[in-house]
C-alpha cells in the first residue's frame, strides 16, 4: 500500500506538512530581539520550544477527549511554560461542563493546594495562546477540602451538588487546573486522579478527523508558545521591560483571588561584574521567588538555587530578607543563580496568610557586594552549597515523583 491508496492520506499528509512548517517558523522566534545573543540564551529559547513540543500532542490528542479525562503534568523540571513557579506543580485535565466527574486521591502536605474549574477562552487582544486564556469559574483551596484522616479525598466536579466536596460547572467549563505550592523539601505531593462517572465503554481510537484537528491545535500551540512569550507579559502583564532591575507594585485581580495568589514580575539585565540585591521584609504566608529565562520559563530548579521560599531563606537580624542575584556564587546563603544568563525575569508570588511584601532592589558591583550587605549576612561554604544542591535535587524529585 502506498501514499494515496487510503481515502484520508492527502488530508493527513497535508496537515502534517502544515504542522511541520509552523514548527519551523516557530523556531525562528528563538532569535527575536528580546532574547540575548549568547549561545546559552539562544539554546534556552529552542529548548523552550522543544520541551513544549513534547507536550503539544499530549494536550491536542492524547488527553483531549473530555469523555475520557486524564490528569496531565503541565509543567515539570523537564518542561517549562507560562511563567511557571519552581516551587509549584501544575496539572490539568480537559473536561466537558455538561458531564460529571469524580476526582480522587490524597491531599499530600503541600501548604498550598488549589483546584480551579476553567471556563471558556476569551478572544481578541490580550488573550494568551492555548491552553491559556480561559476564565477561572470557581475554585477549591486546600483548607476547604474535606479529607479522611490520612489525607484521602473524593471530589465531584459538575452534575448535582454532592457533599462534602463538589465544584459546579457551566456548559462552557473546559478544564480543571490543579496547582500545588511547596515550601520545605520534605513535603509530600498530592495524588490526583479523574474519571467521568458514567464511563461505560473503552475510549475510541482517534479518527483521521481527530488527527487533523490535533495537528491544527498543536500548530497553534507551538506558534503561540514562541509568539506570545515574552511579549504578552510585557504588553498585558505589567512587566516593565523599559526599566529593568526593579519590581512594579504587587497587584491582584479577581481572577488572581480565585487562583489564590498575588504575583509581580521583574525583568532584569545583569553584566558579569554586577549583583542585584532583592530586599523585602520577612512576612507571614507562603511566598516564592523564581528566576526565569527570557521566555518566562523557570530556570533549572532541579539542580540550581533559582528559587526561594520562607523555609529555605535566611532572614537578617533587622528582619529583612536579602536575596542576591549574581552570575557566580557570592557565598551568600540566599544566592539566586542566573545560570549564566544576562537577561531574565524574577517572579514573586504571595499565597495564603498575610499581605504581599514591597520588594526593593539595589544594583551594585560584585566587588562592592560585601560592603553593601549587612555585616551579619549568612554565608555558606562550598560544602554547604553542595548540601543545599542535594537537598533541592531530592526535594524536587519527590514533588514530581521522578
Amino acid at each position: 500500500m502506498a501514499f494515496g491508496d487510503g481515502p484520508d492520506d492527502a488530508a493527513l499528509s497535508d496537515s502534517w506538512a502544515t504542522f511541520c512548517d509552523r514548527l519551523k517558523a516557530a523556531g525562528k522566534q528563538a532569535f527575536k530581539d528580546h532574547n540575548a545573543t549568547s549561545g546559552m540564551q539562544r539554546v534556552d529559547a529552542l529548548r523552550f520550544l522543544t520541551q513544549n513540543l513534547g507536550q503539544a500532542f499530549d494536550l491536542a490528542l492524547e488527553t483531549a477527549d473530555p469523555r475520557y479525562p486524564v490528569v496531565h503534568a503541565f509543567c515539570t523540571p523537564l518542561r517549562k511554560l507560562g511563567g511557571d513557579c519552581a516551587d509549584f506543580t501544575y496539572h490539568q485535565a480537559w473536561i466537558d461542563g455538561k458531564e460529571t466527574y469524580r476526582v480522587t486521591g490524597n491531599r499530600g502536605t503541600a501548604p498550598f493546594f488549589n483546584i480551579t474549574v476553567q471556563g471558556p477562552r476569551g478572544s481578541g487582544p490580550g488573550v494568551l495562546h492555548e491552553p491559556f486564556g480561559d476564565v477561572p469559574e470557581v475554585n477549591l483551596l486546600g483548607d476547604a477540602l474535606t479529607t479522611a484522616p490520612g489525607g484521602d479525598f473524593e471530589l465531584y466536579v459538575g452534575g448535582p451538588r454532592r457533599d462534602p466536596n463538589w465544584l459546579p460547572t457551566t456548559p462552557e467549563s473546559r478544564k480543571l487546573f490543579i496547582r500545588q505550592g511547596f515550601d520545605r523539601w520534605d513535603e509530600q505531593p498530592a495524588v490526583v486522579r479523574i474519571e467521568r462517572v458514567d464511563m461505560a465503554s473503552p475510549r475510541p481510537l482517534p479518527t483521521p478527523a481527530d488527527m487533523v484537528a490535533a495537528m491544527g491545535w498543536a500548530g497553534d500551540f507551538v506558534d503561540g508558545v514562541m509568539r506570545d512569550w515574552p511579549e504578552y507579559p510585557f504588553t498585558y502583564g505589567g512587566v516593565d521591560a523599559e526599566h529593568p532591575n526593579r519590581f512594579p507594585a504587587v497587584g491582584s485581580t479577581a481572577d488572581d483571588g480565585k487562583r489564590g495568589r498575588a504575583a509581580v514580575n521583574m525583568y532584569w539585565e545583569l553584566d558579569v561584574d554586577e549583583a542585584l540585591i532583592i530586599e523585602f521584609d520577612a512576612h507571614d504566608g507562603l511566598w516564592t521567588l523564581t528566576n526565569m529565562g527570557v521566555f518566562f520559563n523557570s530556570m533549572d530548579y532541579l539542580y540550581r538555587p533559582v528559587s526561594y521560599t520562607p523555609s529555605r531563606t535566611v532572614t537578617d537580624s533587622d528582619g529583612k530578607i536579602r536575596v542576591v542575584l549574581t552570575h557566580d556564587d557570592p557565598g551568600c546563603h540566599n544566592w539566586l543563580d542566573t545560570q549564566g544568563f544576562s537577561r531574565g525575569n524574577v517572579t514573586y508570588r504571595h499565597l495564603l496568610d498575610g499581605q504581599p511584601a514591597a520588594l526593593r532592589t539595589t544594583l551594585v558591583d560584585v566587588a562592592d557586594l560585601a560592603d553593601t550587605l549587612p555585616p551579619d549576612t549568612v554565608t555558606v561554604t562550598p560544602e554547604q552549597r553542595s548540601a543545599q544542591m542535594w537537598a533541592r535535587f531530592n526535594g524536587i524529585r519527590l514533588r514530581h515523583r521522578m
